[in-house]
Formats: C-alpha cells, structure tokens, sequence
C-alpha cells in the first residue's frame, strides 16, 4: 500500500463503481470484497485504519457466548460460521484459544457446561474443538493464578484470539492487492448529488489540504459511531439509529495470569461477561458495557470503569491486580443499533443496512467476527439495486495478505535501533504508517501493550520516520506533542487517585 500511488489512481478515474466512508472493519471489509467481485472501488478514512473501535476490542473472534445467553442463536451461528473461516483465512494473524470457565457454585459446572456443549455444536465442522468438564486440579492446571477458595471446577471451551489493528492491515493490503484504492486521514466533507440522488463525495486530503471531487455509482457509509453524522449529512432531518456503549480494557503482566488459557466469567454482579486473556506476552482484562452520550475518537476509560473491572477480576485470582499493576488502559465505543432497551449490553450487535431516499446505503452494528459476513451482504444489496457488473462474493475463501508468513510480536523496547528503523521503514512503506500514533498504537501495539514505554519510544520512533518522511524538527515536535497527548489516557497514572474496592 503507497498512499502517494493511490492519490494518483483517485486523480486519474473518472468515476469508481464503489465509495466506502469508513476504514476500520466493516469498511475494510466491503473494499476487499468489492475490489475481489472485480468492482472499481475506493475508500476514505477520516484518521487512520482501525483507528477507533476496531482496534480497541477483547481481542477474540467469537460466537459470542453472551448472546446465546440472550437466546439470539442467528447471531451465535453466524459468528462461529466466520470465526471458522477466520482461522483458515488468516491464520498468521487468528489462533485457537483455550477459556476455562471457572464454577464457585455447585450448580454453575453443569449449567455452563450444557451451555458450551450448545455452543459447539451450533459450530459444526468449524468447531475449534469440544468443551471439556474440569475437576478443581484441573481448573488449576489451566490456570494455576485461580483463586481455590471454594473453587468446585470449572468448564474448558475454544474460541479464537487474534490481533484486530494487525487484521485490519492484512484485509486493507488485500483489497489494495485486488485493486482497491484505499486511502486515510481523507475526511468526507460532503455528499455529491445529481437530482436527490448521490453520485459521490467530496473529500479533503488531512495531510494536503487538497479537494477532491469523487464520483462514484455507489457509496457507502460504514463509519461505526459516526454513523449518524454521515446519514445527517445526507438528510439534515435524520434521526439517529445509533446508541453508544463504552467498553475498557485494562492490561496487566503475565503474572497474573501465567500459561496460555484465558479465563471467562459468565456473569458479573450485573450480568456482564468479564475475561482475562492472554495478548502478546500480557493479559487483557474486560470489559465493560456503559452507556454513554459522546462520540470521540479517543474515548477515555471511565473511573467507575476501572473499578468495575479490577474489583471483579480480583475476585477470581489468587493475586488481586492494583490501579499500579496496570500497564495500559484502553477504551472503544460501540455502535449499538437502537432498541428499547435501556441496557446497552442487551441490544443487539445484528447489523442493519438501509438505504436512504438519495440512495446512500448505510451500514452499522455488528461485531469483528462478522466483519466479513457484513460486507458480503452490504455488496450483494449495493450490486442488486445498481445493476453492478460484478462476480459473486469471493471472500470465504480468500486468503488474506501474509497468511503464510509467520508473525512475531515484540515490544519494541526489545529491539536494537536498527531493528526499529526496519520495522518503521516497513510500516511506512508497505502499511501506509503516517503518524508517530499510527506506529505505536497499531503496526506495532505498543501503546496498548504498555502507555509508559511507548511515550519513552515517542522520540526516537519521530526521529525516524523523519528521517524517512522527510520531514523536518518542526514536524517531529508535533508528532511526540500529539502522541503524548493521546498516549497519557492511556496511563493509570492519570488517575491515581482512583481507589479500588475489593
């Protein structure tokens, strides 16, 4: 991917077959399955791939135990459909996952074990293999940090943990291999419209400043939490469809969690789902399900948040984890389809497309897991109603872009300056890094890994891709200004006088 090539394909097409506003998971997704039915197709970002909620996810790929407890079996089966073809499509980047689920009560082992039992058998052939009955020793040995007090057993099930911002790579460098002009930091300013109806975008280069007038046959909005805005500039009238739900993460040393099964508490005080999963040599503690008003693309963890997490988790593990034991905090926003629920953990993650009188298609909900499911029906919707000139959907069993090459995560304090410059150079050359953010947050996942040495790599990491930017003291003064900016919500240190109660 060459940011600069694609700025020269968008000058010299006349006219796309397919515009998609939005790069993170349902947006990615649809470029790559348009661009492989063979369909003209360009996509704007207002920030950076991935840059909002689908890089801020309990990083599984999932059926959603969750939702067969909601009895939405659709969803169940559908998801474990895509997590199946997940694994075989992107097998660098999506793996087998082990969970134990532990019981504290006599009757929680058959109850979750019939539950899980379901569960693998709505998977069918794309199971990832049968849930198991655990005694209390073998509860510990899976997880040896469980609290044993009172500790009847537990229940083993599979699902699958993957790395979401380096996913997203791997569908945008696809969809660019097929054809896809795939292009970040390019805000969609307006809607084109020929008589009522919408015939493109006008959008502005973030980097440049440049206009441009794009016209496309179709467009499409997949913005997530920004769905709303979009539709409202397409009819100033629009009410919203979205309710948004904040969800944290907190992460934490291997320590507490040593080995490589995670763990997944069915249900909390009020009826969440929390997990503990092992993620690139640490553990991922969430989440959180909170309603909330505001839409940044960079929500903050809430302190109630914290909390809710840490006293829970604390009550599973032989050793509670502290506000000082986290190395990194992290929040997303979800965007809920609205229903009459008042409790945004219950609405449904099902995702609605709709298209408006102008003929803009909207697309929102959903979850990653589904991510390829959702553009396939959002393309055959777009090609039945515009007459498109396409091939059937090509994506269950297309290969995605460094399948077979094995992947190594590290944290970048590991590595010597040279290996550093390697790594930038790449990210800048072949994944369209722009911003010292843009590395440290998701080519590589430092930030979220650990907020304190990433801020310390700031500076060294700006020094290098100005060096290969060409890009002079000033730029890279706003680059660790920016990053720092960002980079220190993601530090518990910001709210040290938070105060946990176990």
């Amino acid at each position: 991917m060459n940011r600069s090539n694609f700025i020269r394909q968008l000058e010299s097409n006349e006219e796309f077959d397919v515009c998609i506003i939005g790069g993170g998971a349902t947006g990615l997704g649809i470029a790559l399955d348009a661009a492989a039915r063979g369909l003209k197709t360009i996509l704007f970002e207002q920030y950076d791939f991935a840059k909002g909620t689908s890089s801020k996810s309990t990083k599984l790929v999932h059926g959603g135990v969750r939702y067969l407890q909601q009895g939405n079996i659709k969803l169940v089966m559908e998801a474990l459909r895509e997590r199946g073809l997940l694994l075989k499509n992107a097998p660098h980047l999506v793996h087998n996952q082990k969970f134990v689920v532990p019981n504290y009560k006599w009757w929680e082992k058959t109850f979750y074990g019939i539950g899980l039992k379901i569960y693998d058998k709505m998977a069918g052939k794309l199971g990832l293999g049968p849930s198991q009955f655990l005694s209390k020793e073998e509860a510990l040995q899976y997880a040896p940090t469980l609290d044993p007090e009172d500790l009847k057993g537990g229940v083993l099930y599979h699902d699958g943990q993957f790395d979401d911002a380096r996913l997203a790579i791997s569908i945008a460098q696809t969809a660019a291999q097929h054809g896809a002009v795939l292009l970040n930091y390019f805000t969609v300013a307006a809607l084109l419209k020929i008589n009522n109806t919408v015939c493109g975008v006008w959008v502005k280069d973030a980097l440049t400043g440049k206009d441009y007038e794009i016209k496309s046959k179709v467009v499409i909005n997949a913005t997530g939490v920004f769905t709303d805005a979009i539709m409202r500039m397409d009819d100033i009238k629009h009410e919203s469809i979205i309710s948004l739900s904040q969800g944290i993460h907190l992460v934490v040393d291997k320590e507490f969690l040593p080995g490589d099964t995670a763990i997944m508490i069915p249900r909390t005080d009020d009826g969440r789902v929390l997990f503990a999963v092992p993620w690139h040599n640490k553990i991922v503690l969430g989440t959180t399900d909170t309603p909330v008003k505001d839409i940044s693309p960079e929500p903050i963890p809430q302190q109630e948040e914290i909390e809710f997490i840490l006293k829970h988790i604390g009550r599973y593990l032989t050793k509670d984890p502290q506000l000082s034991d986290v190395r990194s905090m992290f929040a997303g926003l979800r965007p809920l389809v609205k229903g009459k629920s008042k409790k945004t953990a219950a609405l449904s993650r099902d995702h609605l497309i709709s298209i408006g009188n102008s003929g803009l298609i909207t697309i929102t909900g959903g979850k990653w897991t589904t991510y390829r499911k959702m553009a396939e029906d959002v393309l055959d919707i777009a090609v039945e109603n515009y007459s498109l000139t396409a091939r059937p959907c090509q994506t269950k069993e297309l290969l995605l872009n460094g399948h077979n090459q094995e992947v190594i995560f590290f944290e970048i304090s590991s590595l010597t300056t040279e290996e550093l410059k390697t790594l930038i150079k790449k990210s800048i050359a072949e994944e369209m890094c722009i911003m010292v953010e843009d590395f440290l947050a998701r080519r590589t996942r430092q930030l979220l890994l650990d907020a304190r040495v990433a801020i310390d790599k700031a500076p060294e990491v700006a020094i290098i891709m100005a060096a290969e930017m060409n890009k002079d003291e000033i730029w890279i003064t706003q680059q660790i200004n920016n990053f720092n900016a960002i980079a220190i919500n993601y530090l518990p240190t910001t709210n040290n006088k938070l105060q946990t109660k176990n």
